[in-house]
């Protein structure tokens, strides 16, 4: 095809040259593909990944790793995760465990 046939000679005098002005024409937009992106969370709802952290040495300076609980003093822990000798100091102490979980 000769060059004065071309679209491009045909479109010389429109700004936007057939690419739109809105969405205009780049190079490689967004890198290639997704690259960068990652695994996107779409609406993430940051309640579903809240796990309070809770320092038992502040606790009636008890460490159910190495102490113990007050036998008096009856509690009632709630936990989305309780290790089996915790849980087995705790019930042995008079107080409950009470697991919560997040249903999707």
């Amino acid at each position: 095809m000769t060059t004065s046939r071309k679209k491009t000679r045909n479109l010389r005098e429109h700004v936007s040259v057939g690419h739109g002005r809105f969405g205009k024409h780049r190079k490689l937009p967004g890198s290639r593909g997704n690259a960068g992106v990652g695994m996107r969370y779409f609406h993430k709802l940051r309640n579903k990944f809240y796990c309070q952290i809770v320092n038992l040495d502040k606790l009636w300076s008890m460490v159910l790793g190495k102490g113990f609980l007050p036998e008096n003093k009856p509690v009632v822990v709630k936990a989305k995760l309780v290790s089996n000798t915790d849980e087995k100091k705790i019930k042995e102490a008079g107080s409950a465990v009470v697991l919560t979980f997040l249903l999707y």
